[in-house]
Order: structure tokens, then C-alpha cells, then sequence
């Protein structure tokens, strides 16, 4: 399976599942909504509030995997993907990826102090589909 097929199938997504690591090491896993921007299947960038539950575990321990998947009617298909997860506050990557309507759930703008980034980054995937995983490093 090309990375490029791949991609185009997690573009097409609208929530994806993150997961970090608790104080025992044991997986959390939340929804999302789809990243705000991407890069191919190495970066991966999500708005969400910097007092969350996800940015106190990131930030202790950045390991990190995150899941995409599609239910048809008669197939399923899901990526999960392997990497480090970032906390980023700097205002140039704030601004970048703020929209209008983010001002619901951070009042004072992208510069809401309650406003950060969680950057993605990828180093190997497991594609999943009619009854067959591929493994793939991530370029």
C-alpha cells in the first residue's frame, strides 16, 4: 500500500482518536476532531486546551499513538500511527491554525493562554483492511 493512498484516506476522516500515557503507563484514548493541518503522514496538528488532561500527560511523557478508521457497510478500514506528541504554545503556530469560530472555547483569542497546539509527529504506521495489516515506516 502506497503512504500516498494512505494519506488521502486520513484526510477523509473527521475525528481521529489520540492516545497518551498516564501516570502508570497506562493508554488514554480520546477523540478528536480531524487536525487542523497536516503533512503528509508525519506531522499532525491539533488545537486544544493547555489545562487538558492530554497536555499534563504529553508533557510528562510524549509517546503517543493516533487512529483513524472508516466502517462501511461491509469493510473497515483504520491507520494507526506511532510517533511523539508536542505541546506547542509559540503564537506563530497559535495563529497559524486559529479559526473564527475557535473564540467559543478560548475567549481571549489565539492568544488565550488555555489555547495551545499538539504536534504529531510519526515514525511508523499499521494500516488495516479487509482482513490484511501492513506495517510501514513513515517518510
Amino acid at each position: 500500500m502506497e503512504q500516498k493512498k494512505i494519506e488521502s484516506f486520513v484526510k477523509k476522516q473527521r475525528v481521529c482518536f489520540i492516545s497518551s500515557l498516564d501516570e502508570d503507563s497506562c493508554p488514554n484514548i480520546k477523540a478528536m476532531l480531524k487536525p487542523r493541518k497536516t503533512n503528509g503522514l508525519k506531522e499532525f496538528f491539533f488545537s486544544t486546551n493547555t489545562s487538558s488532561l492530554r497536555v499534563k500527560q504529553y508533557r510528562k511523557n510524549p509517546n503517543a499513538s493516533i487512529y483513524f478508521y472508516h466502517k462501511g457497510l461491509f469493510s473497515y478500514t483504520g491507520v494507526m500511527l506511532v510517533g511523539k506528541m508536542e505541546v506547542l504554545t509559540d503564537e506563530v503556530i497559535k495563529n497559524s491554525l486559529w479559526r473564527k469560530g475557535d473564540t467559543i472555547y478560548y475567549r481571549k483569542g489565539p492568544s488565550d493562554p488555555d489555547y495551545c497546539v499538539l504536534k504529531f509527529t510519526a515514525g511508523k504506521g499499521r494500516y488495516y483492511r479487509d482482513l490484511k495489516t501492513i506495517d510501514f515506516e513513515v517518510k
